[in-house]
């Protein structure tokens, strides 16, 4: 094995004076860290997320940290026009509010997990907001992250997350209150959706997936995706 493998991280220049400073590696998958013995709470997880940019964090129901490597730009674009789809749309329907994958939602089983586009009813947001209200920030106990699962979930597969990887984080919304789940795999051009009590149903190459009765009339365009 070679020095810049055994490495941790690399050393790159920086200014006139041969300075050298840290550089961050980038990861390939998903990596797992158990930090369960010191219970993160939702302001420390935000400030760990806030100084380690652009690296993004979940947290099992175990207390197990998860970092993920930054999109790449095909799967940020990707995930941008589906956030816009919903976007538009629930803008119009006005019955619920739309988050993008920089958004955590702590769910009933303690985990913490940030969906790529996530969907949730207006009066369930509004009766958070009442028990979360501003100028709370000195409160290191505070919520940071509204304590249940979205309505409607969408996570799309990227080539660093296995299949097996994304679907038990599926069947994880659903086990905590889910009601429409979405998962989108680009690399074989199929949808997986996920509903409460029911199989999974999985559609091959298809152009549209309807929203449902939870997003009533909605529906999501494939064929730009693809």
């Amino acid at each position: 094995m070679s020095t810049q493998q055994e490495t941790a991280v690399d050393i790159v220049p920086q200014g006139e004076g041969g300075k050298v400073e840290p550089k961050a590696p980038v990861l390939p998958t998903p990596l797992l860290l158990d930090l369960s013995s010191l219970d993160l709470t939702d302001v420390q997880l935000e400030k760990l997320s806030v100084d380690n940019e652009p690296l993004q964090f979940e947290l099992t129901a175990k207390g197990e940290l998860v970092i993920m490597p930054p999109n790449g730009s095909k799967g940020g674009w990707q995930e941008g026009e589906l956030f816009f789809q919903v976007r538009v749309w629930a803008g119009q329907d006005g019955t619920g509010v739309t988050f993008g994958s920089s958004t955590g939602f702590r769910l009933p089983n303690r985990a913490v997990r940030a969906p790529d586009v996530s969907w949730v009813r207006r009066e369930r947001w509004e009766t958070w907001l009442a028990d979360n209200p501003d100028g709370r920030e000195d409160d290191e106990n505070r919520q940071v992250f509204a304590n249940f699962c979205p309505d409607l979930v969408l996570e799309l597969r990227s080539p660093s997350e296995t299949l097996a990887y994304q679907r038990r984080k599926m069947e994880e919304y659903m086990e905590n209150g889910c009601r429409l789940g979405w998962l989108i795999d680009p690399i074989q051009r199929r949808v997986h959706i996920y509903r409460p009590g029911t199989e999974t149903e999985v559609l091959d190459n298809p152009d549209t997936v309807s929203g449902e009765t939870v997003l009533a009339g909605f529906e999501l365009d494939l064929r730009e995706i693809w």
